[in-house]
């Protein structure tokens, strides 16, 4: 609930180190790693994170080889979160690997990885330091805990949604994959529509054996042209007649 949130808000408050020198007695639980950490966590302000930790049962599995997504004390106090479900906010604000920022982003945007809560998995969107994502959630203060060798953590503007995310769910990657299922048969062409035969006439199939007329043979030699009419005999003789007739009258 909403109070228990701002409760453990005061919590952290009034458990930072008055003194930032003393070095707490690590409790039987916890290994000297997380103990490290949890110095770290709170000399970078995130003391509400560090109250739940303190308030969870840990065990072995989150107290080292991991990396903590923690929220800052403003998101927390505004997180609606039962008493009960501390341990479980905590393993989805984890990463099962110790992974300082400089392994992260050689991640490429669009991988999933695993969160430490069975079945929870990150998405990761890379667009250079300073803007990664995890879950739309960017990273704003990576590399705040560094000193022990199995304990990783890196503030976070935001708080990581529970909700699951198949790991068959082809929709989450935005590299898809290369389906084994056979390709989509082709559609056939719808058939064409059949159109009945024409009726052809019986006359047609069955001609009858009259033959009709042969065209007439064109004569293969050419028909010679008479004489022209002035070279003939007469012709010639007019001719001359004419011929006279002028050269008499020219000369009157």
């Amino acid at each position: 609930m909403a109070a228990f949130m701002k409760l453990a808000v005061l919590l952290g408050v009034l458990v930072s180190p008055a003194s930032p020198t003393e070095t707490p007695t690590p409790p039987g639980n916890q290994n000297l790693d997380l103990v490290g950490a949890i110095e770290e966590m709170q000399r970078a302000n995130y003391f509400t994170f560090v109250t739940l930790i303190n308030m969870a049962s840990l065990g072995r599995k989150i107290q080292e080889n991991v990396t903590f997504l923690m929220p800052n004390d403003r998101m927390l106090s505004r997180t609606v979160m039962p008493q009960g479900n501390v341990f479980e906010f905590l393993l989805h604000h984890s990463i099962p690997s110790p992974l300082f920022f400089e392994y992260l982003e050689r991640i490429p945007t669009g991988s999933i990885i695993p969160s430490s809560f069975p079945g929870y998995m990150l998405r990761i969107i890379n667009n250079g330091r300073r803007n990664f994502s995890i879950n739309n959630v960017k990273i704003i203060s990576p590399n705040i805990c560094t000193e022990g060798s199995s304990i990783r953590c890196h503030g976070i503007d935001g708080v990581l949604l529970p909700t699951k995310m198949q790991e068959n769910d082809t929709t989450t990657s935005p590299i898809p994959s290369c389906s084994s299922s056979s390709p989509p048969a082709a559609v056939g062409r719808p058939p064409a529509p059949s159109f009945p035969s024409p009726t052809i006439p019986l006359g047609v199939l069955n001609p009858t054996t009259a033959s009709a007329p042969r065209p007439s043979q064109p004569n293969a030699s050419p028909q010679r042209s008479g004489p022209s009419p002035w070279f003939s005999y007469g012709g010639m003789l007019k001719f001359l007649v004419s011929c006279m007739m002028v050269l008499i009258v020219g000369s009157i």
